[in-house]
């Protein structure tokens, strides 16, 4: 059980061509010999403003990638270059400003994506991969990184042809005022303290969950499992949202939630469950104020729902 508020990043000045370069041996040696892979980084790049750790995690989750797209060998490309974004291009996404921006780019020549594949690339659990290879949580928590540095990432890829993976951060403009990192700081969608408890037992969801309501500026607690979340409910901590799956060990979360009524009879209830799960679910089991969502989902209909019952 843990208690967080936004989940930062500990963003600072960051010179990507330095970081790449000194990542190289490290990715050579993340591909086999049947692959070449090249550096293409551009002189007078600007500096970025990002979590170098969580950028470090990034490239190497799309080096990986790339690698797996290749099993006969191929060429990755590795490129960096400046970018300036016009409300053309940003209005298309949500909260992405138009202006600077450095961008790394990760290129392979392998088997490439069909558009139903990318359109779910940035799904959490999302994988074309056998069972067991792989959580399908790496493209995801990289469009969470992106969307957190106030960056973005984007697909381009063609069957047959290849993939390219490009992730923009904005181009560090100098240390922000005392007032100015304040106001930045400031929930973007929370006005009065709003707070959310997560019960799920499975870590990486958890963390998934807790980083969307920590971009949306809510205060949420963790509880691992239904028995540690008790406690909380019967405290007087303030909870606007009880975030929990349903399929949890012990006590589940159906009747967590039950206990949850009896405590705060106007508790919002916003349940998580799996595909197979979804069938026990139906009839009944849904009550005023409770809502579902099932596995696997995307970033944005998770933000609308947790938005939306909030703010109901």
């Amino acid at each position: 059980m843990a208690f967080s508020r936004r989940q930062s990043l500990d963003s600072k000045p960051v010179e990507m061509n330095h970081l790449v370069n000194a990542m190289d041996e490290l990715l050579q040696r993340s591909v086999n010999e049947s692959i070449h892979l090249q550096l293409r980084l551009a002189h007078d790049l600007w500096t970025a403003e990002a979590d170098p750790n969580q950028l470090e995690s990034a490239l190497l989750n799309l080096v990986l990638n790339a690698r797996d797209a290749m099993p006969d060998g191929g060429t990755l490309v590795v490129e960096t270059s400046n970018q300036q974004l016009d409300r053309s291009f940003t209005n298309a996404y949500e909260n992405l400003l138009p202006g600077d921006y450095v961008v790394l780019s990760v290129s392979d020549n392998g088997c490439g994506m069909p558009e139903t594949v990318i359109s779910r690339a940035f799904d959490p659990f999302f994988t074309t991969k056998p069972i067991g290879q792989g959580t399908g949580l790496g493209l995801s928590m990289i469009y969470g990184f992106s969307k957190q540095s106030h960056g973005h990432v984007l697909i381009k890829s063609e069957v047959g042809v290849g993939t390219t993976v490009q992730l923009f951060l904005p181009r560090f403009k100098g240390l922000a005022s005392e007032a100015e990192q304040s106001f930045q700081s400031n929930a973007i969608y929370a006005e009065n303290g709003e707070t959310v408890l997560i019960v799920e037992d499975d870590p990486a969801v958890r963390t998934l969950v807790s980083e969307v309501l920590g971009e949306l500026g809510y205060t949420f607690i963790e509880a691992g499992e239904a028995s540690d979340a008790v406690p909380i409910l019967e405290s007087g901590q303030r909870i606007d949202l009880l975030i929990s799956d349903v399929g949890l060990p012990g006590m589940n979360g159906r009747q967590l939630a039950e206990i949850a009524r009896q405590l705060r009879p106007e508790l919002k209830v916003l349940f998580i469950t799996g595909y197979a799960e979804h069938a026990a679910v139906r009839g009944g089991f849904l009550d005023t104020g409770m809502q579902l969502i099932t596995k696997p989902f995307a970033f944005d209909h998770l933000t609308s729902k947790v938005r939306e019952m909030i703010e109901a």
